[in-house]
């Protein structure tokens, strides 16, 4: 049963294991599996209006004011009509569910795009098109080709040979490249048979829903026979099918129960820092509220005593005393409970909610190329993007492209790849205009493939033999897979995108690779085909960092190719390659000062006799129970040395525009920013340094890459000793006191230089355990920027939820996948880009965009903006309203602390919903310090938010002094100016109803000028805004009190005439003059003295902006050069032992149509012109998101992976 939403039914047991029949609904129902539907709206039609209320009456504020109502309604108490509370509170409850209905409306949207998605289900023997929402375990269901996945499957059988499926897990992981599974023979078998299908009634038993993305453990019982299943049978939610027609698939998982939701994370509600402090204040004000009713109740008794006695005569009354005071401390609950006023709840809704339109209005965040827009899709949290000290971004997708280009090489100690004028011989930067090389000659060339460089085709054609050993080596040594569907028409299967982009340039220089079968390798040498017998794949890991191939050529020509990191390949050169190394260093390092990623070359000749041999041994290790990969790596290191250098690639991992710019800003605005990807730590450390995340001036980068706990510990601590020798062991704990909580917040300590930390997903998962977090912590926030590598999705959560937990700091999570949800939910903040990895960041995010370059407008422009308004209109908010009560407080001891208003019933109701509304609203609104163009070039000035310098604890104790000072200022000086003074008529120059209006005058007057000062920005609305509202006080001043009102209802309007006779009078307006001075005066002088003694980042960025007199500079999007000696590791992403599947027989590729081996002649074209570079990869081999038709740039590439949109 549900009651308002919650769920009150008996806790479903913890499933230990799971058991499924296959084609049997009845018996799978009974186990009440979670269906295949997902949830995340929180109302529906019946439960809206009460759970919604419940939710808002949990705030402290509202509660509190439903309180003064009831209290109100009990005419012993009140002084005050119901009307002055149930309006403003009628209002925000209206407002905030209004905001919350749209908010869950969304919600409701996005969970039916999701349900109503269709596919193929195999019911009563036929294939039936049903909702994702009606899925159900251990139904089979039929995937196609760029289908999504949609529930965690077993895969049954497939189109492919052998039953192999191709899924891209960027949703998962992060991951571009391509992945394949396998089914079981004993279900392959039954391929796309229906009948077969139909009758499986195959038992799964398997275990229960988790997070592991990794691991699978289950059985399939078919018969007597039983067979194991691992994690290479399952097909999980989020994935999406590449390059196989169909497949069938027997649900496991579905809806909540999936890895991919199970990862997702909790949504929690998320509150800004201002929230938080809100909430104490609260505490406070009520705190000081009953500290001030105590006190006038206690001087009503008092009086009573004292003075009580001699009113009797005229007003007969109980002579209780106690009860009095009683009476009269509730009484003034009511009457100073504008100390905390209703209307600010409302106001601060409708300033966040102006804040959040600027960010969608914002053209400067607008993408242009998909059409996309920066959208705000929360209301509640723009202050806190003021606010951000640590940044968790991914990386796939995030920071870059999802494109690998072939830029460079360097072949036999010459470089290709550069444009060069040949007037000047200077290299000039490739633009539109130029003129790419032309290789229409090669049928097979990638049409998408860009390259400048002439020259390099060029000693091609003239069949320069150190040019053709270099794409010969580059077209056998790889593990690519190609695919014929047609003639010409090659598509690449590649596990890793960089030899994707490898093969793909070979292929349009002429050496094209064709097919491949475990025993041969077949290749197109300009035109000519030519088939490689295969004879070993020495395969990559993690410590080889190379791989390499033995290949015997149609002459018979035994060779060893070998492509991996530079350092590793030179320790296995032969000395007369000494001279050729250092050109090629040189290259190297230019090649990595741009931030390219490289690899070697190298080759060596076999002779046959000692390969017969060395081959035995390989078979001989190859099937050793012991020490089996120890065999292996020395047989390696025994044939791969002595070989010949090659030559060098450079492969960018094309980074989104801006990027290295946006990342500079923030870290000049004191944000850090941590990377935490599922790529490997070569591809991670690469682009930290494209994108200046890691650089060369820093002092050092600590990688911690341990294999166990204690290692783990001493490699953090050793770094944190470098980093600060003096630091001490246990005193880094601020200790801090948390309405009661106590909670261990990380102090902030100093390193003596600029440091990286890069740390591996193993060595993450000792560090995040609860004995070692808060060393790990201590460490990391000493650093300059952090990478995180091999992360699952939950350990980022874990990350975020660690530093969120034990550093006073606001964070922001930014990613474009599935794999990012798990983050963007628990961060304070949570960015999605609606990216080449689908939506599910999107609709898990509070603000999202196209690209990452946005990232430094929404903080540092509207972020700032943001906060700075808000803390501007808090600091004034409680300014005028506790100068408004106060007033009332110093009425009361001469009044006879009767609980009498100092102000007209009219005033006090419309002071904070008219006189002061609009006028805030401007300031909250369209206040700026400086422009968006001085605010992006001055990121410093993004700083003091970070260390809440606008609005604090202190900020408010000086706002409540502030306006104690006022409130003695407008009550006592109308009081002493106008004490037993006379009109010219003779009649008394006050009287209460005239003390009043002159009072709340003075306040009216004064609160204007107040913000008239705060104001660093005037338009023309707050023009409209401050001096139309002063113009209505005085308005509906004149006309409340005129005849005609009074007539009409005599009780509410009682100060008949009083404007008319008060504010004729000179000494009036002199008063008032004389109070506003006096309130503002010393504001004015203490923020002078601050300015010139103490002057704030500000301060001086203002008086800078207002010297030089000139517009806001455009923002520089100025390409950053970084020149560096290092070098990069192994450029490969793919996953050791797919050199073993290659050579297995488990590829056997459908017979190809006939092939044409010959070639155009060759020669120049019309538009052959000497200039340089690139070329794009996609394993998928196809046009990137079809939906959207982007107009192609002259360094247009290849995207890595297709749109995916879950």
């Amino acid at each position: 049963m549900s009651f308002f939403g919650l769920d009150w039914t008996r806790k479903k047991e913890k499933e230990v294991e799971r058991k499924i029949r296959a084609n049997d609904r009845e018996y799978n129902s009974s186990f009440k599996y979670a269906t295949n539907a997902i949830q995340t709206s929180k109302y529906n039609i019946i439960t809206f209006l009460p759970l919604n209320l419940f939710e808002q009456f949990q705030r402290i504020a509202n509660a509190y004011f439903l309180f003064l109502l009831m209290l109100q309604v009990i005419p012993a108490i009140s002084s005050l009509s119901w009307f002055t509370t149930v309006v403003p509170l009628v209002l925000v409850l209206c407002m905030t569910a209004a905001k919350d209905a749209i908010d869950d409306i969304h919600r409701h949207r996005s969970d039916r795009q999701v349900n109503n998605r269709k596919v193929n289900v195999l019911i009563n023997g036929k294939l039936v098109s049903e909702k994702w929402m009606n899925v159900q375990v251990g139904d089979i269901i039929k995937l196609e080709n760029n289908q999504f996945v949609t529930a965690d499957l077993l895969l049954l059988s497939s189109s492919e040979p052998l039953n192999l499926v191709y899924i891209e897990t960027a949703e998962l992981d992060g991951e571009t490249n391509l992945k394949v599974k396998q089914s079981l023979t004993l279900t392959g078998d039954m391929t796309d048979n229906l009948e077969a299908l139909s009758a499986f009634n195959g038992e799964v038993c398997c275990e229960p829903p988790n997070n592991r993305l990794d691991r699978f453990t289950g059985t399939l019982t078919c018969g007597t026979q039983k067979h194991s299943l691992d994690n290479e049978r399952i097909l999980l939610r989020g994935c999406t099918i590449r390059n196989t027609d169909w497949c069938f698939g027997l649900v496991l998982f579905a809806g909540p129960e999936t890895k991919l939701m199970q990862n997702c994370g909790k949504s929690t509600f998320k509150r800004t820092s201002i929230d938080r402090l809100m909430n104490v204040l609260v505490l406070f004000i009520f705190g000081l509220l009953a500290l001030m009713c105590i006190i006038l109740a206690v001087g009503n008794a008092i009086w009573e005593y004292k003075e009580g006695s001699k009113f009797t005569v005229f007003l007969p009354r109980d002579q209780n005393k106690a009860f009095s005071a009683f009476l009269t401390f509730w009484s003034y609950i009511i009457i100073l409970n504008t100390v905390v006023p209703i209307s600010l709840y409302v106001s601060m809704e409708v300033i966040r909610l102006g804040n959040s339109y600027y960010i969608n209005w914002d053209r400067n965040m607008y993408h242009a190329r998909s059409d996309t827009p920066a959208e705000a899709r929360t209301t509640t949290l723009n202050e806190e993007l003021g606010q951000i000290k640590y940044i968790f971004s991914d990386k796939t997708g995030t920071l870059t492209q999802n494109i690998m280009t072939f830029n460079k090489c360097s072949i036999n100690g010459q470089c290709y790849g550069d444009v060069i004028d040949h007037y000047s011989g200077q290299r000039l930067e490739i633009t539109e205009e130029m003129t790419p090389v032309d290789f229409s000659f090669n049928r097979l060339a990638d049409s998408k493939f860009l390259f400048y460089d002439h020259s390099l085709l060029e000693a091609v054609k003239l069949e320069s033999p150190e040019v053709h050993a270099f794409f010969r080596s580059l077209a056998l040594c790889h593990t690519v897979m190609a695919e014929e569907k047609k003639e010409g028409d090659l598509v690449y299967q590649a596990q890793s995108p960089d030899e994707g982009a490898l093969v793909t340039a070979t292929r349009s220089f002429g050496f094209v690779f064709r097919s491949r079968s475990p025993e041969t390798v077949t290749i197109e040498e300009m035109g000519i085909q030519r088939s490689y017998e295969l004879l070993a794949i020495l395969d990559f890991n993690n410590v080889r960092k190379r791989m390499s191939v033995i290949v015997r050529n149609p002459e018979g020509k035994l060779t060893l190719y070998c492509k991996g990191a530079d350092t590793l390949i030179y320790e296995r050169l032969d000395p007369s390659c000494s001279k050729l190394m250092e050109a090629t260093t040189e290259h190297l390092n230019e090649f990595a000062g741009e931030g390219l990623r490289t690899l070697v070359l190298a080759y060596k000749d076999l002779d046959e006799e000692y390969f017969s041999e060395w081959k035995q041994h390989h078979h001989e290790a190859s099937i050793a129970l012991e020490d089996r990969e120890e065999k292996l790596d020395k047989l390696y290191e025994e044939i791969e040395k002595d070989m010949l250098l090659i030559g060098a690639t450079a492969v960018e991992d094309k980074l989104q525009d801006g990027v290295a710019q946006t990342i500079e800003q923030l870290t000049k605005a004191e944000i850090k920013i941590w990377v935490l990807t599922g790529d490997k730590q070569e591809t991670a450390e690469n682009i930290g340094y494209s994108c200046n995340l890691l650089r060369e001036e820093m002092n050092k980068v600590f990688i911690v890459a341990a294999n166990s706990p204690k290692e783990v510990r001493q490699e953090l601590r050793d770094a944190r000793l470098k980093m600060c020798p003096t630091t001490e062991q246990d005193k880094f704990l601020i200790p801090e006191t948390i309405l009661g909580n106590t909670p261990k917040v990380v102090e902030d300590e100093h390193a003596n230089g600029d440091y990286g930390l890069v740390i591996n997903g193993h060595s993450l998962a000792f560090a995040l355990e609860s004995s070692m977090e808060l060393e790990f912590l201590r460490t990391a926030s000493m650093c300059k920027s952090v990478i995180c590598c091999r992360v699952t999705p939950l350990q980022k959560a874990q990350v975020v939820e660690l530093v969120k937990k034990h550093k006073k700091a606001v964070t922001l999570a930014i990613g474009d996948g599935a794999n990012d949800v798990s983050m963007i939910k628990a961060a304070h903040i949570g960015v999605g880009i609606s990216g080449q990895e689908g939506m599910q960041a999107v609709l898990s995010s509070d603000f999202s965009f196209a690209q990452f370059r946005f990232l430094q407008r929404l903080l540092l422009v509207h972020g700032r903006w943001s906060y700075l308004r808000m803390c501007k209109f808090l600091r004034y908010f409680f300014y005028k309203n506790f100068t408004f009560t106060f007033v009332h407080f110093w009425y009361a001891f001469f009044c006879g602390f009767s609980a009498q208003t100092v102000y007209d019933e009219g005033f006090i109701t419309l002071y904070n919903l008219v006189y002061t509304a609009l006028p805030v609203l401007g300031l909250s609104l369209f206040d700026q310090d400086v422009n968006a163009g001085w605010s992006l070039e001055f990121p410093q000035l993004y700083v003091p938010g970070q260390l809440s310098m606008y609005f604090s604890k202190r900020a408010f104790m000086m706002c409540a002094l502030h306006s104690c000072y006022s409130s003695l200022v407008i009550f006592f000086v109308p009081y002493v100016a106008l004490y037993d003074t006379a009109r010219s008529d003779g009649r008394d120059g006050v009287d209460y109803q005239s003390f009043a209006l002159i009072t709340q005058t003075c306040l009216t007057v004064t609160v204007f000028f107040q913000l008239s000062l705060d104001l660093s920005y005037w338009t023309v609305v707050n023009h409209l805004f401050v001096w139309g509202s002063l113009g209505m006080f005085f308005i509906l001043t004149f006309t409340m009190y005129t005849d005609g009102l009074f007539r009409i209802h005599p009780p509410s309007f009682a100060f008949i005439g009083t404007a008319r006779n008060c504010l004729n009078q000179s000494s009036v307006w002199l008063t008032v003059a004389l109070t506003a001075v006096l309130c503002v005066l010393p504001v004015l002088a203490y923020r002078y003295l601050c300015s010139q003694i103490s002057p704030t980042i500000n301060d001086k960025v203002r008086y800078k902006v207002h010297q030089t007199k000139e517009p806001a500079p455009r923002p520089r999007r100025t390409k950053l050069i970084r020149r560096s000696t290092r070098r990069s590791g192994y450029a490969f992403s793919h996953a050791q032992g797919y050199g073993d599947l290659v050579t297995s027989r488990r590829f056997l590729w459908r017979p190809q149509p006939a092939r044409s081996t010959g070639v155009t002649p060759t020669g120049r074209s019309p538009g052959f012109k000497p200039t340089g570079r690139s070329a794009g990869y996609s394993p998928a081999g196809r046009e990137q998101n079809p939906k959207q038709k982007v107009e192609p740039t002259s360094l247009q590439m290849f995207r890595a992976v297709k749109d995916s949109s879950f």
